[in-house]
């Protein structure tokens, strides 16, 4: 295994326990781009715990399969969600960074 992808793997751990939360207001499978639209200054954070929250679903789901208590359609489709979530919150990271990097070369 490669130091980078080890590093990574801690890294998501890392930022899994983190983002562990009994607050009830965040449930999986909520739209993360609902969320997001939310002008309330939290909005951020219930984002990205609703990422967190539809990929340990996923996870959970796996493992329920893995260990024969799943179905697979239940499998394809916490996948399915999970991967959506995070090609969103890369997409939203993406225009967060391309929006600083232009404000950064604007003249002042």
């Amino acid at each position: 295994m490669k130091i980078a992808t080890f590093q990574a793997a801690q890294g998501y751990n890392l930022a899994k326990t983190a983002l562990k939360t009994d607050n009830p207001a965040v449930k999986a499978g909520d739209n993360v781009a609902k969320t997001a639209q939310v002008t309330e200054p939290n909005a951020a954070f219930k984002a990205v715990h609703d990422i967190a929250a539809t990929v340990a679903k996923g996870e959970q789901a796996s493992m329920n399969y893995m260990t024969g208590n799943a179905d697979p359609h239940s499998v394809v489709e916490a996948l399915a969600a999970a991967e959506l979530a995070v090609e969103t919150a890369v997409t939203v990271r993406d225009k967060v960074v391309e929006a600083y990097q232009e404000l950064i070369r604007m003249p002042v």
